[in-house]
């Protein structure tokens, strides 16, 4: 999904953060997507730095009140378990 867009308005509420965080975990180092979504996303952005911390670059394009739109990318690689 790298430098498309992901529009959630149309999908149920449980499908959207898993949705999320399929996309990114498909993003290569530098890549990014923006996000679509019918509210502030920020209690996804505070789940996705918490599980993908470090990794994830967030920046608003767009703050309501129909639409937000978050440019969401990869800056840094996972870490394997071994914090390497």
């Amino acid at each position: 999904m790298p430098n498309q867009e992901l529009d959630l308005r149309a999908i149920p509420h449980g499908q959207r953060h898993g949705l999320v965080f399929a996309a990114f975990d498909e993003l290569k180092l530098n890549e990014s997507f923006v996000l679509v979504n019918d509210h502030d996303p920020n209690p996804l952005r505070m789940q996705m730095d918490f599980m993908r911390h470090g990794q994830l670059g967030w920046e608003y394009l767009e703050r309501g009140p129909e639409a937000f739109r978050v440019k969401i990318s990869r800056v840094a690689e996972a870490r394997g378990k071994d914090g390497k």
